[in-house]
């Protein structure tokens, strides 16, 4: 690779982020391919995780759980965009925002990211084995939806749908891992994470739209254009309601639905803040869904504590 290359800092990563200040100059650009220097996307996915072990307990959240899921969430994160980068290297050299990314810049060779990929699913699963049976077994079945996902886009306008059953798995798998069994709650919880995943990933995908015109790729971002808006509260909506639904099913208390209002309000924000012409606005607000999953963990796991 050429030094010019392995030092070209990705477009849409935060202006000094830490992988552009600390990483040896050898890992940068592996870093990057995993969205290390991106870490948005891996709270996205480990939040249902850490919510659904919260719901699980009957006190403190299992503090051995919340680091083994958010080490895997951190791994198969990176797994997972390193795939998505190998499939779609095509697609993301003719996309502004995306051809600085590693495998188009010609900073990482799509060799190397197989063996990157590789060696990331290896640590992924020495996670896994440290998880219950049952957990263990929904792990596997998550993998050929996560296969799937880079492809939609080429069929689909709602790519974005495979993506929440992708995305989520987690709220399924954190509270089999702490109790080796299913139970309506995590169900519902899953359910309704899916309606909001395609609610801030639409808001992600506002930003290519064009180019993704230009270019044949599919987003409901394009399929809902100018009605947006109206979408995101039917999502939004939702995964509002289903919330409430946990909290029943759940048994969880007053502290619980006080912290689920501070949520919707923040769900709330997020539509009347929405300018989907505005690439920068799209990306600060699909970025606050950080802050939205964990005001809903604070809320289970302080439930819990103290009632």
């Amino acid at each position: 690779m050429s030094t010019s290359a392995s030092e070209t800092r990705v477009a849409d990563a935060p202006a000094e982020n830490w992988v552009d200040r600390w990483a040896p100059a050898p890992l940068r650009p592996y870093a990057r391919l995993a969205r290390l220097d991106r870490p948005i996307g891996t709270w996205l996915l480990l939040l249902p995780c850490w919510w659904s072990i919260a719901l699980a307990a009957g006190g403190l959240p299992d503090f051995r759980l919340l680091v083994l899921f958010a080490a895997g969430a951190i791994v198969m994160r990176g797994a997972g965009c390193t795939f998505n980068d190998i499939v779609d290297r095509d697609f993301d050299g003719r996309v502004e925002r995306t051809r600085s990314r590693p495998i188009p810049s010609g900073a990482v060779s799509v060799k190397q990211a197989w063996a990157f990929l590789v060696l990331q699913c290896l640590i992924g699963l020495a996670v896994l084995l440290a998880l219950s049976p049952l957990a263990i077994l929904l792990g596997i079945s998550s993998l050929a939806i996560v296969a799937a996902y880079p492809f939609m886009k080429r069929i689909t306008y709602w790519p974005q749908f495979v993506l929440g059953l992708a995305f989520n798995w987690g709220a399924l798998m954190g509270y089999a891992a702490a109790t080796d069994h299913l139970a309506l709650a995590p169900v519902l919880l899953y359910l309704g994470s899916i309606a909001w995943t395609i609610g801030y990933d639409t808001i992600y995908a506002h930003q290519d739209k064009d180019d993704d015109a230009l270019i044949g790729v599919k987003s409901t971002a394009l399929r809902f254009g100018a009605a947006t808006h109206r979408w995101m509260w039917m999502f939004y909506g939702a995964m509002s309601i289903t919330l409430v639904a946990v909290g029943i099913s759940g048994a969880l208390g007053p502290i619980y639905f006080a912290g689920i209002a501070l949520a919707v309000a923040h769900l709330v924000w997020q539509i009347r803040s929405l300018d989907i012409d505005d690439s920068g606005r799209c990306l600060k607000l699909f970025r606050s869904n950080r802050d939205f999953g964990l005001i809903v963990f604070a809320a289970i796991a302080v439930d819990r504590i103290f009632i």
